[in-house]
């Protein structure tokens, strides 16, 4: 009698493992979160223009990147400012002319942007509208009116900057001079007319500090006025600089609507994109 082998057993089929699934799943945004959060804290940290207090090189509507590196590291580079890194490390002076995101006196919660006029030691001043640095009237050129479309993301600030531009559409006009720092640097302002801002005391600039001021010089609380919040930021701890900024990545003037998706193309300000400083 022949031997007959058994039929071969049916392969059995592997348990689902759905544990080790959701493992991986929880593993992978752990290390995405770990990725931006190191992205946002020590490299770049996007941020937006929500005034017009820096007209004319930045928009209300301006979406940009700050680099982190130049400056140095504190708590304010970290996410809700967590009090991780001691006092401030690989610290970097600013030079003048240099547009910087900061934290802003006195509750230092908000992020505010200025452009740095004054350096530790500097006196700093205001006279006839005219920007002094350490006594020597810093160089200020009348250029061609500054011109900007209105949105619902700019006003003028006054009826008589109203005005029709070359296409018959609505503009804010304002003055514009270029300004040029004892280092070089030079750089747009707008000058809208005789203010109280346009002469103050001199100011000294204390060791550790900055002195900050917005391009739209009647239309900025910056350090002329005291750090109160909401309103004046003071003279500026460079222990507040969060960044400096880099690059614009979006610009719009507001007029998108959600339900509307091609107002999300006419709404931008596709000539601003890409704009570096």
């Amino acid at each position: 009698m022949t031997d007959t082998a058994p039929p071969p057993a049916e392969a059995e089929t592997a348990p689902a493992k759905p544990k080790k699934q959701e493992d991986n799943f929880f593993v992978f945004l752990l290390k995405l979160v770990l990725i931006v959060v190191i992205f946002r804290s020590f490299i770049f940290s996007p941020f937006n223009i929500p005034s017009e207090s820096m007209l004319p090189r930045l928009l209300n509507g301006d979406y940009l990147l700050a680099a982190k590196w130049p400056y140095g590291y504190s708590k304010y580079s970290l996410p809700f400012s967590l009090p991780l890194i001691p006092g401030r490390i690989l610290a970097s002076q600013p030079e003048r002319g240099d547009i910087a995101i900061f934290k802003a006196p006195p509750n230092n919660d908000v992020d505010y942007i200025k452009r740095v006029i004054g350096l530790p030691g500097d006196q700093i001043q205001m006279i006839g509208g005219q920007l002094r640095i350490n006594g020597t009237p810093v160089q200020k050129k009348r250029i061609a009116d500054f011109e900007v479309p209105v949105s619902p993301n700019t006003s003028c600030v006054e009826p008589q900057f109203l005005a029709r531009g070359s296409d018959g559409q609505e503009v804010c006009r304002y003055p514009r001079y270029r300004e040029t720092l004892p280092n070089g640097r030079s750089y747009e302002v707008l000058d809208l007319g005789t203010t109280l801002q346009d002469d103050t005391p001199p100011f000294i600039v204390p060791e550790g500090h900055l002195f900050m001021m917005g391009d739209n010089r009647d239309n900025s609380m910056d350090s002329r006025f005291p750090a109160v919040p909401g309103q004046g930021i003071g003279i500026v701890p460079q222990g507040n600089l969060v960044g400096r900024a880099s690059i614009i990545m979006f610009s719009t003037d507001g007029s998108a609507e959600w339900l509307k998706p091609w107002t999300w193309f006419t709404a931008a300000r596709w000539n601003r994109i890409g704009g570096t400083f």
